[in-house]
């Protein structure tokens, strides 16, 4: 009788605590996060991208098919291209999209990473996921990533706005501002909770039970903005596009501060990006 040694399999959980089971390392992956398509192309698995968003931009992707964006996914065109994974984000894709995904049997990996900490260990997990893990550039790239993940001693307090019209900003419980605690810059805004409705998050009307929606990206006011007197002012290129008038405004509130660009990526892609973007914001900033 002939024996045969059964696949080993892996089982791991994404970030939503749903449990995924690979049997092998999928051969066909969907990314519908940019910072999840560089992943793959840090540890060398470029080869198993058969479709990604607009929003992904790298050249080495130029020939991948398009799913649609980050926020308006075609999963009809997803179903297609047969996926063994989709890899998304609860923020980056809309709940709608996923589920519709879960109910066609395609296996979703969710990520949430609110630490630079935890996007290294997503990194990690795709790693396993793919079976590479082993390999000396990635284990070496994920030991850089690590090593990361203590915060420095805070040296300046930032304003970080992400939106312009609400004026809107991110507290400490956010992938952001834990990339920046990581060069000694603090959140002016670290402790607050967006309230609702809008009228309670600009102190206008009593707060109403937020019913488990996100509370981590409150609309402020450029009055409170000054009576948390940020010495920097710093403009991400993502998710909104500051102009120049947008920063004008900001000079205008805030004389003592100093207003710096930088790039949406390095303060909100995690993983691999996160790795060099760190040495980055520390020399800008």
């Amino acid at each position: 009788m002939r024996y045969t040694c059964p696949v080993p399999s892996l089982k791991l959980t994404d970030d939503l605590g749903r449990s995924l089971i690979f049997m092998q390392p999928p051969q066909r992956v969907v990314s519908l996060v940019p910072s999840d398509t560089y992943n793959l192309i840090a540890l060398g698995e470029l080869g198993r991208l058969v479709g990604r968003t607009r929003y992904c931009e790298s050249p080495e992707v130029a020939a991948v098919p398009v799913v649609g964006g980050t926020k308006d996914v075609d999963v009809e065109a997803v179903i297609a291209l047969a996926p063994q994974l989709v890899i998304a984000n609860q923020e980056e894709n809309t709940r709608p999209a996923l589920e519709a995904l879960a109910a066609a049997h395609v296996p979703v990996l969710v990520s949430l990473p609110r630490r630079v900490s935890d996007g290294v260990a997503h990194l990690a997990r795709l790693a396993r996921i793919f079976g590479v893990g082993d390999r000396t550039p990635v284990r070496d790239l994920v030991r850089r990533g690590y090593q990361l993940a203590n915060a420095s001693e805070p040296r300046l307090r930032a304003f970080i706005p992400i939106w312009m019209d609400p004026l809107m900003t991110m507290n400490a419980d956010t992938f952001g501002s834990d990339v920046l605690a990581r060069v000694g810059v603090a959140n002016v805004f670290g402790d607050r909770l967006r309230l609702y409705p809008l009228a309670a998050d600009l102190g206008k009307s009593a707060p109403q039970d937020a019913g488990g929606r996100d509370v981590r990206y409150p609309r402020v006011s450029l009055d409170e903005v000054r009576a948390r007197s940020p010495e920097l002012v710093i403009l991400p290129d993502e998710p909104h596009a500051f102009s120049g008038a947008d920063e004008a405004i900001f000079r205008d509130a805030l004389p003592a501060a100093r207003i710096v660009r930088v790039s949406g990526k390095d303060l909100f892609w995690y993983g691999a990006w996160t790795i060099d973007a760190i040495a980055r914001l520390a020399r800008e900033l």
